[in-house]
């Protein structure tokens, strides 16, 4: 185990405390696969957790300590048992001294699983079991644990995409009663997990899942073809996504810039220079075309930028003797689409030559 995450174990055991880490760490470990996200779950209350690591900006929030390292984020959380769930939040959490009972109220079998720093396993509700089996099993009662929280919903379904597993019988069958509840979901926690599953080499299987499950209405999204590419911009640029997703402005920008390029069904130089070449490389993976042909098309282009132009705007409007204006800006773009088709020279008295022309 690495020494920085031990020394957080110590300290809060050096200090009369339990400690094991939880969750999603532990599965990836035993999966094989690295995770920075270290929860770990403690019968110290959440004052003591202040005093033994006195943080200086992430205080105690919701009952956890959490804060950052050089190499890691811990989510450090006392034993509780949350009752009364209201809008996916219990109304009610009470701090306990029981391991066991910490567990009971988490999501599925294989985020139960917890590690000492020791690195012994404990897992009282067979996670590792479900593990081996490639199972997503959940914690408890089914359908009380999904109407509690309805986001487990769509972890189950992204856990089961993710990861290649199969979803337990009475699991599936729960979440094709509860599928509905997606709707009360917030678009932002909505997109969260539909994020996941979109980076998923298993998207294809993880959308028609969806599909089978009933879930997939209310997650408000439609495609007909779909490419893999390991960027989320790219995919959601193939999708018809409702408007209630809030997307960034540069989000939005790209995903345009994609579907334009995509409508336009080819790369050239004009969407070279409009996009630039990472916009186009993931609408050329989307397309189909390889990369080097490309990046070849951009590291031959006569122009990239207007700042390349080889003449100023100033200098455009004293050899035109006109004062700057929208026509100007107009002209010079339309100067710039004739060096792009190869039918103007980027060079001074080659633009100079041409405006002349114009003048005459």
């Amino acid at each position: 185990m690495d020494k920085y995450i031990t020394k957080v174990l110590k300290q809060i055991e050096s200090n009369g405390f339990e400690a094991y880490i939880v969750g999603g760490y532990v599965r990836d470990k035993l999966l094989g696969k690295k995770s920075t996200d270290v929860d770990i779950c403690t019968n110290a209350l959440p004052k003591d957790l202040i005093n033994i690591f006195n943080p200086k900006v992430n205080k105690s929030h919701y009952g956890s300590l959490r804060f950052r390292t050089e190499k890691y984020t811990f989510d450090i959380t006392t034993y509780r048992q949350e009752e009364n769930y209201v809008k996916r939040r219990p109304n009610r959490v009470v701090y306990i001294n029981n391991l066991l009972e910490d567990l009971k109220r988490r999501d599925f079998t294989i985020n139960a699983i917890c590690l000492n720093n020791k690195e012994d396993i404990i897992d009282p509700l067979g996670g590792r079991k479900d593990l081996d089996n490639h199972l997503i099993r959940c914690i408890g009662d089914v359908a009380t644990k999904l109407e509690e929280d309805p986001l487990r919903i769509l972890r189950a379904v992204r856990f089961s995409i993710t990861l290649g597993f199969n979803l337990e019988e009475e699991l599936r069958r729960e979440i094709v009663n509860k599928a509905y509840l997606v709707d009360t979901l917030s678009y932002e926690r909505r997109r969260e997990e539909l994020d996941k599953i979109l980076l998923s080499s298993n998207v294809l299987e993880g959308l028609e899942l969806l599909k089978e499950l009933g879930i997939f209405k209310y997650l408000e999204i439609e495609y007909q073809d779909l490419v893999y590419v390991n960027d989320i911009c790219a995919m959601y640029s193939q999708l018809k996504v409702s408007d209630n997703y809030n997307f960034t402005k540069s989000e939005k920008n790209i995903i345009n810039s994609i579907r334009k390029i995509i409508k336009l069904g080819m790369i050239d130089n004009h969407s070279l220079y409009q996009y630039g070449l990472y916009i186009n490389q993931l609408a050329g993976k989307i397309l189909g075309i390889k990369m080097k042909k490309i990046n070849d098309m951009f590291e031959a282009l006569p122009i990239r930028s207007i700042k390349e132009l080889d003449i100023s705007y100033n200098e455009i409007c004293a050899i035109l003797d006109i004062k700057p204006s929208r026509d100007v800006k107009v002209l010079v773009n339309q100067m710039i689409d004739l060096i792009l088709e190869g039918k103007l020279e980027n060079e001074r008295e080659a633009i100079i030559s041409y405006l002349r022309k114009g003048i005459k």
